[in-house]
């Protein structure tokens, strides 16, 4: 695999203080100062996450995909280039905005930009989350996962798989197309579905605790239209989660206890379960409306059948340790 994960995500938005807010007292990231129209938070050792601008139509600006090394960035470069893909190389005053050594971009077929990069610089100073929280489950698995909107799943399937090298974990075609794509332990760094829009659905990031997602459910649930998804478990990763509703108007998954798989061992499959076991009830969208109803019956036709997911064990004995020490 040429990627090895999600490094860190670019948000366009005029609400930068509403960001601020945000993702400190809900998501508990600590904010850095960038200066100017930017927002700029860190989730662990990296200098940053997640950088929100003031500058153009409100939504995703980029995700930035991580390489272990600099010839990955060539090697992918020739790739996408022989694909008839335009790929530039970017100069150094961008990396040293995006705090990394090296990297390119280009888009996808939907428009969406992306970015590859080498060497995230590394924080002389711990992470102080903005709440008090255990902390984001990251390192090797990268900062979360990406799911976007896309106007056709199929069309885009050859690009992010055979270009990009993303691997097909599982996926669904019921009642839409959607695609997970793994590029390390993680169930899925990306995902598509096909909804018929472009753009960013949501983003996740995963926590430590499950009483950080609770705690965190709780303070969501004090401010009126914030929660979108209420807290549940996927049926595929096995995420415990809910979504919350950023002032973007796309939403971040909040979650713990997803599984880590085997890259090496694991087989593609198509899921029929629907996305949840239970929960995640769609609040965002009027009681009545036809996706909600569906998913709703997908969820109790689950229950009838006794589906249900093991209880997440350790998987990370270094992560672990890291953890017990703090």
């Amino acid at each position: 695999m040429t990627l090895s994960s999600l490094g860190y995500i670019g948000i366009r938005s005029s609400k930068t203080e509403d960001w601020s807010g945000f993702a400190t007292n809900l998501l508990g990231m600590q904010q850095v100062d960038r200066g100017g129209n930017s927002r700029a938070f860190r989730m662990d050792d990296r200098k940053q996450r997640l950088l929100v601008t003031d500058d153009g139509q409100e939504g995703l600006d980029f995700m930035g995909w991580e390489v272990d090394h600099p010839d990955e960035l060539d090697r992918l470069a020739s790739r996408l280039e022989n694909a008839g893909v335009a790929v530039r190389v970017e100069t150094a005053a961008l990396a040293d905005q995006r705090l990394v050594s090296q990297l390119i971009s280009f888009n996808d077929p939907d428009g969406n930009h992306i970015e590859v990069f080498w060497k995230p610089q590394i924080a002389s100073d711990p992470f102080v989350p903005a709440r008090p929280i255990s902390g984001f489950k990251t390192g090797t698995l990268g900062m979360g996962h990406a799911v976007l909107h896309v106007e056709d799943a199929s069309a885009l399937l050859p690009f992010y798989r055979d270009l990009l090298g993303f691997s097909v974990t599982d996926y669904g075609l019921t009642p839409f197309p959607l695609y997970f794509f793994h590029i390390n332990g993680r169930h899925h760094s990306f995902a598509m579905v096909g909804s018929g829009r472009k753009g960013l659905h949501h983003f996740m990031v995963e926590l430590q605790s499950l009483d950080d997602v609770g705690q965190g459910y709780d303070i969501a649930q004090q401010e009126e239209g914030r929660v979108a998804y209420t807290l549940g478990r996927h049926s595929n990763d096995h995420m415990m989660s809910f979504y919350a509703k950023t002032p973007s108007g796309f939403f971040v998954e909040y979650g713990w206890g997803a599984r880590v798989i085997e890259p090496e061992t694991w087989e593609a499959h198509e899921t029929t379960d629907g996305p949840s076991y239970w929960g995640h009830e769609r609040v965002h969208l009027p009681d009545g409306d036809p996706a909600r109803e569906r998913m709703r019956e997908m969820r109790i036709d689950a229950a009838s059948r006794g589906k249900r997911a093991a209880d997440p064990v350790p998987n990370c004995a270094w992560l672990d340790s890291v953890v017990r020490q703090d």
